[in-house]
Order: structure tokens, then C-alpha cells, then sequence
């Protein structure tokens, strides 16, 4: 695992291998997203939310290029202490908030809104289609955030309401969805 870009540019993480219920986003998928998302977001005035954050990879990301306020969710205790120590590494726990929840439990909870929600659930998850559906039915992006649901291509969501477009990195396929922002002529 590798950071891509800004202050940490470069570090490498080594997380147990071992039995863990994790498969991280490949550094090529990883880049061609931010390279997408360097150009739509403002990393040092959003709100992130990394859901099934397995080792963090994303949230690491996120907090390298700026961003201050950063919620990691995860239900397996081994991730959640792993990125708890690689947060001590970095200094950046007061930018890292870490939730050991289960993602479900989680998002129908969540009373927070964000301005980018990252899902990187594994792709065997039978409930993995629900996740869109979940999150906007809930109200957890603000007007014009994104959700970016990473899959593999068993599964399509072309044909949900805020779907936008997806990207292709192999096998690993970004699907993207918006919140509309608010229309200027309705305030």
C-alpha cells in the first residue's frame, strides 16, 4: 500500500496479510481515481467518509492532499487497529476519526453529511447493492457530493437514480454517483 500524492507522498504501509477480510485498491486504481477526483474536490474544505476502510488506504490519501476531517468506518477489529497505530505513525488522529461499526448499522445511525463518501466493500458482500440506496435515502451527501462505490463487474448500477459514471481499472470498476446541487433559482 502506497501513498499516492501530497505530504506523505510516497510512504508505505505493510499490513498483516494474513487472514484479513480486506483487499485494497490496487495503486493504479487508487491514482486514476484521485487523478478524477483531484479535479472536483477541494481536498482541504470537505468532509470525507471511507466506509468498509479496511487498512485506510483512502483515508491516508485524503489526509496527504489536505483534508482535516475524515471518518473511517470498519466492523474487523484487526483493520480498525491497524489504522489506529498507522494514524499514531502519520500524526494525524486528530484529522482521523475511526469507528468500529458494522457499515449498515453505521450509515442508518449516521446523522452527519458529507461531501465525499468513498465504499470499498467486499465485492462478495450480498447486500453490496444496497449501499447507494442506503446512503441517499439517508441524506448523508450534501447538495453536489459524490459517491464513489468500488466493485467488481458482477455488479452494474447504471440504472440508480444518482448515478453519474463509472470508471474501469481492470477488474476494479468506480461507480460514481451525485447528490444534485442546489439550484440558485429555487433558494
Amino acid at each position: 500500500m502506497r501513498i499516492i500524492s501530497g505530504k506523505f507522498k510516497g510512504r508505505r504501509f505493510y499490513p498483516p496479510a494474513d487472514n484479513w477480510p480486506t483487499r485494497p485498491t490496487t495503486d493504479y486504481a487508487k491514482e486514476g481515481l484521485f487523478n478524477i477526483l483531484q479535479n472536483q474536490l477541494d481536498f482541504e474544505d470537505i468532509k470525507v467518509l471511507d466506509l468498509s476502510g479496511g487498512t485506510g488506504n483512502h483515508s491516508y490519501e485524503f489526509i496527504s492532499r489536505g483534508c482535516t476531517d475524515v471518518t473511517y468506518v470498519d466492523k474487523f477489529p484487526a483493520c480498525v487497529n491497524f489504522v489506529k497505530k498507522t494514524a499514531e505513525t502519520l500524526h494525524v488522529t486528530s484529522e482521523l476519526q475511526i469507528v468500529r461499526a458494522d457499515v449498515f448499522k453505521y450509515i442508518q445511525s449516521c446523522v452527519t453529511r458529507y461531501d465525499y463518501i468513498f465504499a470499498g466493500p467486499p465485492y462478495a458482500l450480498p447486500t453490496i447493492d444496497q449501499i447507494p440506496t442506503l446512503i441517499f435515502d439517508k441524506g448523508l451527501l450534501n447538495p453536489g457530493g459524490w459517491l464513489v462505490l468500488e466493485h467488481n463487474p458482477n455488479h452494474s448500477f447504471k440504472n440508480h437514480p444518482f448515478y453519474s459514471q463509472e470508471r474501469h481499472y481492470g477488474k476494479t470498476i468506480f461507480s460514481i454517483f451525485e447528490q444534485p446541487p442546489v439550484d440558485d433559482d429555487q433558494i
